[in-house]
Parts: C-alpha cells; structure tokens; sequence
C-alpha cells in the first residue's frame, strides 16, 4: 500500500501539456500573409518605376533633349555676316561662307565636319556645327597646340605633310599607277601605304562617317610649300569610303590655283562639282563607292576635266 501511495503521488505531480493545433496554424497563417503582402508592395513598387521611367522616354521634353533644336537662321547669317567683314588679310568672302554654312545647316544632327587648315574662320565653323563634331587638321603642331590651349572646346589635330606642291605631276602619275593597290579610292587610310594619303591621324579619326570635309590647308603658295594634294586626296577617300550614309560635301578653298584645280578635278572628280564661287571656292557633292572600286572618277579624265571647266565658267 505505501509503494501505491507513492506511485499515486508521483502521477499527481506530473503535468502533461498538449499543444492545440490551431496556436501552429495560426503562426504559420501570420507568416504567410506577411510575406504575401511584401511581394505585393514589390512588385508594386517596381511596376510604377518601369511606368515612370518610360514615360519620362516618351514625354515631349525629353525628346527635345535628344533632338536638341538647329542654330536660328538670323544668328547663322549674323556669324556669317560678321565674318566676312573681318579685318583680316586672308579671309572668306560672304558668298563663300554662306555656302558652307547652308550645308552645315540643312546637316543631320550630329554633323561631322573636318576641316584641313586652322584659318581665321574656324571658330565659325565651331559655332555654326555647334551641335556635332568639328576637327582640325594643321600642319604646324606649335600653332595647332597654341590655338587648342586657347579653345580647348575645339579639337585640333597637327600632321606631318611629306610632300611639295612642286611634286604634284610625280605624284599624280604614281597615284594613277597604284589606283588598284595603295592609291585606291576604298580604304582604311590608317593603313595607306599611298604617298597621298595621309595616315597619321588618331586612329578613331578614320572610323568616322564625315559628312563634310573642307579643304583650306595646308599651305599652297609655291613649289616648296607642302601643297594640297595629300588632303584633297584624303578627303577623297574618307568620301567614298563612309560606311553610312550616302554623300559626303568636300569644299576646297583657294580653287584658282593649279594644284587645288587639278588634284579637285582627280580624285574628287568634275563629274561630283555642284558649285564654284568666283573661282575660289569648289563645292564637290562625292558618293560613296563599294570596297571593290578602283576608279575615282566614273567618267574619263578627259571629259570630267571638260565637265569641270564648264563648271567652274558657268557657276
């Protein structure tokens, strides 16, 4: 009896503890709609983000920016105007920089404009393709790193020119003789061997889709004077070597004078002469060519010097 007694005892002082299931159901249930309603706001959230950003894409104010608005016609005829009243020696007469700057007005936006010779006018060309790109290329690197620390907005690019204006007919003929090989009019002049071509440039100079290309440099007066052969056969090239777009403007300054007529009339051909204003300047419209041609010109030297002759005479 005293061992029941004892064991009876025992069994009163254990206490059992059940759980009910609902207590872990109810947690469970807690947890599952937190996390319901944190994938909820996410996606939420994330969904009025994507809304926002593309409707910011497509708001008028945002495509003003990325279109950004052409120069006004009333300050482009007053930085032409001014120009051409300048004081000094050697400058372009009001009909030739209107010229150029119709067509860097009517250019698509961005435009790329290259300019051969540093000249008094070109921080015009800067203003008026103020939304694209202009370089320069000089001849001489102590004025070309002089005028850069000036205008550090403008990029300017000296070249080494190897060749004189004396040297035109050698060079011509050697040209002729490797219009298939070196000399041809589709290349990547980076790596010309062509006595003409120059190809010391930066390299990303040569992957661009110029759109015009104004010859004014280097110096052309006399024999020993470098001459322009090398950057109206440059400009040539780079015309007719664009991979987009089809036309590219090529205008060469100084047009009366021997190696500016012959070497325009070679390699940027009669055929292309749109313009050709009192003699000094040449408005050449050139189109690009397929990598397998080797022809500058597609009408005969003679008839695209005749064609060129009526041109300048009649224009």
């Amino acid at each position: 009896m005293k061992s029941n007694n004892n064991n009876n005892n025992g069994n009163g002082n254990t206490k059992l503890i059940l759980l009910h299931p609902y207590i872990q159901k109810q947690g469970t249930s807690n947890r599952v709609w937190l996390l319901a309603v944190l994938t909820f706001f996410t996606v939420a959230f994330l969904l009025t983000l994507i809304y926002t950003r593309d409707a910011l894409v497509r708001s008028p104010r945002s495509s003003m920016r990325s279109v950004p608005p052409p120069l006004p016609t009333s300050v482009i005829s007053t930085l032409v105007h001014y120009a051409s009243r300048s004081n000094e020696s050697f400058h372009m007469t009001h009909p030739e920089l209107k010229s150029i700057s119709d067509v860097l007005r009517k250019c698509s936006h961005p435009c790329n404009f290259l300019v051969f010779g540093l000249t008094h006018e070109t921080l015009l060309w800067k203003a008026l393709n103020y939304h694209g790109r202009t370089v320069v290329v000089e001849e001489n690197r102590y004025y070309a790193a002089y005028f850069e620390e000036l205008h550090p907005d403008i990029d300017v690019f000296d070249v080494q020119y190897t060749t004189r204006a004396g040297e035109m007919d050698e060079l011509l003929a050697s040209a002729r003789e490797l219009a298939r090989q070196e000399c041809r009019p589709v290349q990547n002049l980076l790596f010309s061997e062509c006595r003409l071509a120059i190809n010391d440039l930066p390299n990303h100079m040569y992957d661009v889709d110029w759109d015009v290309i104004l010859v004014d440099g280097p110096r052309g007066e006399g024999t020993e004077a470098p001459g322009r052969m090398m950057s109206i056969f440059t400009a040539g090239v780079l015309a007719r070597s664009k991979k987009v777009g089809g036309k590219t403007h090529v205008f060469v300054h100084d047009y009366y004078r021997d190696v500016e007529q012959i070497c325009g009339d070679e390699f940027l051909c009669g055929e292309n002469l749109v313009e050709a204003i009192n003699g000094m300047l040449a408005h050449f419209v050139v189109e690009r060519m397929e990598k397998d041609s080797f022809q500058f010109c597609r009408e005969q030297n003679g008839t695209a010097a005749a064609a060129a002759a009526a041109a300048r005479s009649g224009l």
